[in-house]
């Protein structure tokens, strides 16, 4: 099953965070800031399938300084879905009327959530093979489905939803030794995950967490077999994750490999204290950071 880039934004970081522990296998996630460069940056550099804007009490300005941010993704054919309380919703709407492509209402489920944008995001698919040119027959299975009006009504909704569900059980029973290795990237830069992900997304499964506190929350719900941590980050460095980690005897033996910018000697040695299984200086050398993991995956 595709893995879809998700770009998310919004004030409700609480929103965001289940998509990074939630839906990790469903969704490749980015935050961004909700100052309009700031996503547009992302846009350009990340390219997601989708853009999901968190709602969370935003003002009419607020939502007006996203009139180029709704140009951009109108021009590059991403959708923009929000999500939030119906107020909140209502109010995005009213503010920049006929831009937006799908509203999810709160409350809501965090599976139904998943499985909201999943299945337009897989009808979306269709609609651009459509724009693109495919068989006569393909357009009209398309058509026949967007007839149906609301994301919720449309015909196949119940088959995409099985075959997601066959797939996601299939990969739950896989044994584990047949799977790839999983890493999980925690970085506040986008760069480095974007460029991790590049570099190593093709042999491992990857997961990205912003922060060292959605790095925990995946982790108590996730496995994974090797954490690649930036040393330097804003509330909660490196060094602090690790320690959280290693308190917690599920994750007494969890390799931990740091990633640093900071090459100075007494910096290397503060960072080797913390015995870590491995360091990576930044810039990453890509061939190094390859070779660290197989040598520690044992591969």
């Amino acid at each position: 099953m595709k893995k879809y880039k998700v770009l998310l934004t919004g004030t409700n970081q609480t929103l965001q965070t289940e998509f990074f522990v939630h839906m990790e296998f469903s969704f490749e996630c980015l935050c961004s800031s909700v100052r309009a460069d700031d996503i547009l940056g992302h846009v350009k550099y990340f390219q997601p399938d989708i853009l999901v804007y968190c709602l969370q009490s935003e003002t009419k300005s607020d939502i007006m300084g996203l009139r180029g941010v709704i140009q951009k993704l109108s021009s590059n054919r991403i959708p923009l879905v929000i999500v939030g309380e119906q107020t909140d919703c209502e109010l995005f709407e009213k503010t920049l009327p006929m831009t937006v492509d799908l509203k999810i209402i709160k409350p809501i489920s965090t599976k139904v959530l998943e499985e909201k944008i999943l299945l337009y995001l897989q009808v979306h698919d269709k609609e651009e093979k459509v724009a693109g040119g495919v068989p006569e027959e393909e357009k009209t299975a398309v058509n026949e489905s967007k007839s149906g009006g609301d994301i919720s009504k449309i015909n196949d909704t119940e088959a995409l939803l099985a075959e997601m569900d066959a797939l996601l059980a299939g990969k739950a029973n896989e044994p584990r030794e047949h799977k790839k290795k999983h890493i999980l990237v925690v970085d506040d830069d986008s760069g480095v995950l974007k460029l991790v992900n590049t570099v190593l997304g093709g042999h491992y499964n990857i997961a990205t967490a912003i922060n060292g506190k959605v790095a925990m929350k995946f982790l108590e719900k996730k496995e994974t077999d090797l954490v690649l941590l930036d040393y330097e980050m804003p509330q909660e460095n490196g060094a602090e994750v690790l320690q959280k980690i290693r308190s917690d005897k599920r994750f007494k033996n969890l390799p931990v490999v740091f990633l640093t910018g900071v090459s100075s000697k007494e910096r290397i040695r503060e960072v080797l204290a913390l015995n870590p299984q491995g360091y990576l200086l930044k810039p990453i050398n890509t061939e190094r950071l390859s070779n660290t993991l197989k040598e520690i995956l044992g591969e």
